[in-house]
């Protein structure tokens, strides 16, 4: 017995034999016996499958963020949807933004001063959701439920390098080098950079400078201190005061509204720019996940 897949493709072999040699009637009666037959919803089917579209929508917003869309910037609202490849958004200072994936696996919260761009949203031949975003500064963090399909995958681009995951709750957080701190609170990380996949567990964190591979995983710590001093300095006969400091090296530090960068052992140097009213210096420290602190250095 034919099946109807089989009956249907018979049909259509039929119907396009008749196009030429037969009465518009008869063609008429075949599509119809064609559509009756499930071919419609067949083809519903298939055209349904073409069309789903991938996204991400801005859940939440505060102060001031922008979305992008074929290169042009406009205020986001909450709503907007980045879909194509090229679309993102970026949050301004003292703002923040809220990202809920299509399928409602999970969210991206974006500190200030961060953006973020769609690199690819597509679907795996096993219906898995494929999202890959590039992260080119600032700070985010993604909560995510486990994935269903083997073919899923979620992968954030930094201009460090990757990290890929199944379903997680991680941060991250990227200094103007572009070397980037991770902290995984639940789940598991892949991080991979320079031919090298490194994983980091739940309660672990790591960092990638750009051009090395990633770091052995320590412990995650969320530890938002600083050892620091004053060191007073003299280049072409002008005096200066320098701050040389320490954080833990997944953190990002701030001095004075400035980002600053952190080597292997997360030490910096920077130059003091001194006000004769003045007699502390703001440093923030802030960690992959978002907990942030701020200090006052007294430096008279």
């Amino acid at each position: 017995m034919m099946t109807r897949n089989g009956l249907i493709l018979q049909i259509l072999e039929n119907l396009r034999k008749n196009l030429m040699s037969r009465p518009a009637q008869k063609v008429g009666l075949a599509i119809a016996v064609f559509f009756s037959l499930g071919g419609a919803q067949g083809l519903a089917q298939q055209s349904l499958q073409v069309r789903i579209e991938r996204w991400l929508a801005v859940q939440r917003i505060a102060g001031n963020v922008n979305r992008y869309h074929g290169g042009n910037a406009q205020p986001a609202r909450v709503g907007d949807r980045l879909q194509v490849l090229g679309d993102g958004i970026s949050t301004g200072k003292n703002s923040v933004a809220t990202l809920i994936v299509d399928t409602g696996i999970g969210t991206i919260s974006l500190a200030e001063n961060t953006r973020l761009h769609i690199q690819e949203m597509s679907l795996a031949r096993d219906n898995g959701r494929i999202t890959r975003l590039d992260v080119m500064s600032g700070q985010a963090r993604l909560r995510v439920r486990r994935f269903t399909h083997r073919g899923s995958k979620l992968e954030i681009r930094t201009p460090a390098g990757l990290s890929g995951v199944r379903g997680t709750d991680f941060g991250i957080n990227i200094q103007p080098s572009g070397k980037t701190g991770l902290a995984v609170p639940e789940g598991e990380v892949v991080s991979s950079a320079q031919g090298r996949a490194v994983s980091v567990p739940q309660g672990y964190q790591n960092f990638t400078i750009p051009g090395e591979p990633p770091s052995t995983p320590t412990p995650l710590t969320e530890d938002t201190g600083i050892r620091y001093n004053f060191r007073e300095v003299v280049e072409n006969r002008v005096r200066k005061i320098q701050l040389v400091g320490q954080v833990d090296p997944v953190n990002t530090v701030i001095v004075e509204g400035t980002p600053q960068n952190t080597n292997r052992e997360g030490q910096f140097i920077t130059d003091l720019r001194l006000l004769p009213n003045r007699v502390t210096i703001q440093v923030e420290v802030i960690t992959p996940l978002g907990t942030r602190k701020v200090h006052d250095l007294a430096y008279r």
